[in-house]
């Protein structure tokens, strides 16, 4: 299982395709074969700005997220690296 610590900076696998949903997005990894629900548009908002920020919680303040709701976020974005949908950035 990844470890995922919000305190780096992590990205969208290459091999994941991402399609907008009016509930928020599908995302499909053509390597692992899972399909992965994104239930909340601010959750897609984070994913997509993964490579933009320096730290997946940069990503989550940058999408308007106050830190009483941050853990949420932190968990749903743990459950995508445990799946290998975010994958951390090598340096």
């Amino acid at each position: 299982m990844t470890t995922f610590d919000p305190n780096r900076a992590w990205s969208l696998h290459h091999q994941v395709a991402v399609r907008p949903e009016p509930f928020g997005a599908l995302l499909y990894h053509f390597g692992t074969r899972k399909l992965s629900f994104l239930k909340d548009r601010t959750l897609l908002e984070i994913v997509r700005s993964l490579d933009e920020q320096p730290t997946a919680r940069d990503a989550i303040a940058a999408a308007g997220v106050g830190t009483a709701d941050a853990d949420r976020y932190v968990g749903a974005l743990q459950t995508l690296a445990s799946s290998e949908m975010v994958v951390e950035q090598q340096d």
